[in-house]
């Protein structure tokens, strides 16, 4: 967005499949950089949630969101996640029972 020497940058979530200026799904913020100090708005539910379901952010986005703290707010959420879901090893291994199959269609028929 924006104008001739005038940036003004959307951040939004995207689909891949779409083009890159095209339809995106959901409007995250904006960041104007002709302003000093730079105008960064974004709504942190929002860039968490899309980061819950899998999106990847660009370079740019990322630098933008670690500047504002969200992305170490979602690595310490992901963590504390991690370590609260991680059950004893002992335990873990009597539970599971996998089964491998290696025959191939030759040896079937």
């Amino acid at each position: 967005m924006g104008s001739k020497k005038r940036p003004f940058y959307r951040i939004v979530a995207a689909d891949s499949r779409f083009q890159r200026d095209g339809r995106f799904l959901e409007i995250c913020g904006y960041y104007d950089p002709m302003k000093k100090p730079y105008n960064l708005q974004v709504e942190r539910e929002k860039v968490i949630n899309w980061l819950r379901k899998g999106a990847q952010m660009t370079d740019t986005v990322e630098c933008l969101m670690r500047k504002e703290g969200i992305v170490q707010e979602f690595n310490n959420e992901k963590e504390s996640k991690k370590s609260s879901k991680k059950p004893n090893k002992a335990a873990e291994s009597k539970d599971k029972k996998t089964t491998v199959d290696v025959a191939s269609e030759d040896a079937k028929k």
